[in-house]
């Protein structure tokens, strides 16, 4: 977690574009603040002088100077309000852009870490929630304290004794306002940690919904639901209790200072020379004009430290490392597509090695097929090939370049990979397939699904290409889904085809498709399969044979049929449709 000087460090950094419009914001908070206590004044001017002493044409003046003067501060506090909130929306704006951006950023290993509920949170809740720093709330704070400072000073200009007694109260309003202030504190900090627990249960349900429905345990999930529940509205109801309390307490203290000076007046009013009816009238209003804003500025500074809590939380995601050392220099030659790795160890943790000095190589343009048992680190080596993780020992060469060399960017684009949890965009068919190519037009796109001969699959669905996916595509078959990942990453022209285990749990209708797509794509471009069909697997140039993290064997279909146990034994699971895994 952050601590105080680097969250304050952090506020600062995020204002300072906008450091002109934080001047212009603080002086008409100066300035309001200054003009508050003079109403009153001339209020008190018009009793004591001009009524008392039949000045019609003074009275006239400071009337309509009064008038004037409320026309003035209406118009200031509209500016002041649209001045701050345009200044702390586009901060927040671009705070919650650069949170996204970095978010795209992090580390793989980040999001095996950590909750996506958590993270929708930190993006969404708390930088909304940061805004109490940088909104209103800060100016209003500022300029409610200059006014307490400039109405004591007018009351203690008008009568030193009044001023005396009206704050009698205020030690036990202050003591009232900074019990207030830290009890919510707590509670707050506690409410940002629960709602980042909620999302993350709820987002992780919904995703999850069809294994509830499975294993029908809906009463069950909902129990957990119903606690974490129950302790955020235990909060919730905690924190309201606060406020309960303390403005009853508040306007007592209030109260309790207005009644004293009545009664002082009530008292001595007959013996005080200086007690007029415009004194009076005048110290009454200040007396409002006092408490007033004592009254909201514990609640507004809650709603800052509000704030703080969420800025901690956002600016220690902030300041998460990327952990993606992208020092690489090349980006921009022809790759070929020679991959070459060399005695590659591997591992998540270290307690758990996952690959063991793998060594093998792919000349360009031909295809190397994968196969072995779940967690002999088949998908590890794709991970590792695009950098998602850093491994631990031994390079891992493209066209005779360690990947290091590259840049990320450059490196990831000229590899385009297809997986067996197909993730597909709410948005069109063609959004989907264009969706790091903007520039690629839709004829391009129908020109080669047509080269590809699958045109008619497109054509067949309602609106074509323009058929709308839902939410993670719910709208389509796992087969049909597959057919779109397929040719999305064909489409993307890469150097490196990635297919792991692509052409899993389709169905006949789509097969052909996805079969054809396949020995399309993979015959004049270097290919990585990660495959359960035999037919697949049969179609690759060379077959690397993995088992707990160690090559046991490397060759075509046919040698390593006649020499290697491991996959002969491999071979006759498929043949009896069984799965090794």
């Amino acid at each position: 977690m952050q601590n105080k000087t680097s969250v304050y460090r952090h506020i600062i950094k995020q204002a300072l574009p906008y450091k002109n419009w934080f001047i212009g914001c603080f002086i008409l908070a100066v300035i309001i603040s200054a003009l508050t206590p003079i109403r009153p004044y001339i209020l008190q001017q018009i009793i004591d002088v001009d009524i008392k002493t039949g000045q019609k044409e003074r009275l006239v003046f400071n009337a309509s100077l009064l008038f004037g003067l409320l026309i003035f501060e209406s118009l200031l506090k509209y500016i002041f309000v649209y001045a701050t909130s345009f200044f702390s929306q586009n901060i927040v704006n671009n705070l919650r852009k650069k949170v996204f951006s970095h978010l795209m950023n992090l580390h793989v290993q980040y999001y095996d870490e950590t909750p996506i509920g958590r993270l929708t949170t930190r993006t969404v809740n708390d930088v909304e929630t940061i805004n109490e720093v940088y909104s209103d709330n800060f100016f209003t704070i500022v300029s409610d304290i200059l006014t307490i400072i400039f109405v004591l000073g007018f009351m203690l200009y008008t009568n030193v004794q009044l001023t005396l007694i009206s704050l009698v109260t205020l030690p036990f309003l202050y003591l009232a306002t900074y019990i207030f202030k830290e009890k919510v504190k707590v509670v707050n900090e506690k409410l940002r940690d629960k709602i980042g627990e909620l999302n993350a249960f709820v987002q992780e349900h919904l995703m999850g919904f069809k294994i509830v429905k499975a294993f029908a345990v809906e009463d069950k999930e909902q129990t957990k639901f119903n606690k974490i529940n129950a302790e955020f509205t235990e909060l919730n109801f905690k924190s309201i209790w606060y406020y309960s309390w303390f403005f009853p307490v508040l306007e007592t203290l209030i109260s309790i200072s207005i009644g004293l000076v009545v009664s002082y007046v009530a008292i001595y009013s007959f013996e005080q020379k200086d007690l007029s009816a415009g004194v009076i009238t005048s110290f009454l209003l200040y007396l409002n004009l006092l408490f007033r804003p004592m009254r909201f500025i514990a609640d507004k500074f809650n709603s800052i430290q509000m704030g703080f809590v969420a800025s901690n939380r956002v600016f220690d995601l902030l300041d998460t490392p990327t952990q993606e050392a992208d020092q690489g220099t090349i980006n921009n030659i022809a790759i070929r597509g020679d991959i070459r790795f060399d005695k590659v160890s591997f591992s998540y943790s270290p307690e758990v090695p996952v690959l063991r000095d793998v060594s093998f190589q792919i000349e360009a343009g031909k295809s190397l097929a994968i196969v072995g048992a779940t967690g002999s680190g088949k998908t590890s080596i794709i991970n590792i090939l695009n950098r998602f993780y850093p491994y631990q020992s031994g390079k891992i060469y493209i066209d005779q370049h360690p990947i290091e060399d590259f840049s990320l960017n450059f490196l990831r684009s000229q590899i385009a990979m297809v997986l067996q949890d197909v993730y597909l965009f709410s948005g069109s068919i063609l959004d989907n397939i264009v969706v790091e190519s903007t520039n690629t037009s839709r004829e391009e796109i129908i020109q080669m699904a047509t080269q590809l001969d699958i045109h008619d699959f497109f054509m067949k669905l309602p609106n074509n290409y323009d058929f709308e996916i839902k939410e993670r595509g719910s709208s389509l078959s796992h087969g049909q889904k597959q057919i779109i990942s397929l040719f999305r990453a064909i489409a993307k022209k890469p150097s490196i085809l990635i297919l792991d285990e692509a052409t899993s749990s389709i169905d006949s209708n789509t097969e052909f498709y996805i079969q054809k797509l396949i020995s399309q794509s993979i015959k004049n471009t270097t290919s990585i399969v990660i495959a359960h069909r035999l037919s697949t697997i049969m179609q690759a140039d060379k077959i690397l044979v993995l088992d707990h993290g160690v090559i046991v064997g490397e060759g075509t279909h046919t040698s390593l049929l006649q020499t290697n146990t491991y996959y002969k034994k491999y071979f006759q699971s498929i043949e009896n449709k069984k799965e090794l895994i």
